[in-house]
């Protein structure tokens, strides 16, 4: 089992730890977290990447485990454009967005350059098959450990965690939806015996050329989201139209009644809990 990083860091964010919505997200830059990264693989310690947005932010205030698993991190970071703005509203700025796939992207280079092993976990099959493609194609030196795709039942997941932890990887990618990915680490973490694990949610899709991203503009812009959702509206439209509302509402309870901050027992400070009353309304 990897020694527990933020055992051994006690304070490692170095007092720049922002609380937003109950959680204390890390303010870091993109070089911040790779140098981070570089030295939990390095000395095979653990290091597992957190990221919230704005659907997180919602849906983890009703989903314990999802919350549970976003305290046990040992660095969270910003991912969605709306999570910086509310940082900035609710007086507890964060420096920028760290994108998941961008990070993803810039661990596959880091993977390359050291001969780092790597496992993929999720999308479907023949996605999953042209993300190994591209990924051999653009980093010839990175090892592939192991991959599979992310259709698996309850009662297939502790063989998948046994088949990761025999590939001795030194970093797990997880193409999985939220709150999977969270929960199939937050139950199976500690037997994985990856230094690095990092969600990465839709990113395999993109990677793979199957799902188009944003152009930059619209990235600066932090409509990433509405651009997704010209690509899936069908899918997309309803759940966007919940999150982005109840998100919206949340910004504002929080300016007047901040979030008790959240730990893995429970509450532990803050002006206000959950018994206080909905999360989203």
């Amino acid at each position: 089992m990897p020694h527990d990083y933020a055992a051994d860091h006690q304070g490692h964010s170095g007092g720049t730890r922002q609380p937003l919505f109950g959680l204390e997200i890390d303010a870091l830059t993109m070089t911040e977290v790779l140098e981070r990264a570089h030295h939990g693989t390095e000395d095979h310690m653990r290091f597992l990447i957190g990221v919230v947005n704005a659907a997180k932010i919602v849906q983890m205030r009703r989903d314990a485990q999802l919350r549970g698993s976003l305290l046990e991190a040992d660095v969270l970071l910003a991912d969605g454009q709306s999570v910086i703005w509310a940082s900035r509203i609710l007086g507890h700025p964060l420096p920028e967005r760290i994108a998941g796939i961008d990070l993803f992207e810039r661990l596959l280079e880091s993977a390359n350059e050291e001969q780092r092993s790597v496992y993929f976990l999720g999308a479907r099959p023949e996605v999953l098959a042209q993300l190994l493609n591209r990924v051999r194609e653009r980093y010839p030196r990175l090892v592939v450990a192991g991959s599979r795709d992310g259709y698996f039942g309850d009662d297939e997941a502790a063989s998948v965690a046994a088949g990761i932890a025999d590939s001795h990887a030194d970093m797990l990618f997880l193409g999985i939806s939220s709150p999977k990915k969270e929960n199939f680490l937050a139950r199976f973490g500690p037997e994985l015996d990856v230094p690095l694990l990092h969600g990465v949610g839709g990113s395999f899709d993109v990677l793979a050329g199957v799902t188009r991203r944003a152009p930059d503009a619209w990235q600066r812009l932090g409509f990433e989201w509405a651009y997704r959702l010209l690509q899936e509206p069908g899918r997309l439209w309803n759940r966007y139209l919940f999150t982005n509302t109840a998100f919206i509402a949340l910004t504002v309870r929080e300016r007047i009644h901040p979030t008790t901050t959240y730990s893995v027992d429970g509450p532990t400070s803050g002006t206000r809990t959950e018994t206080d009353g909905p999360a989203d309304g």
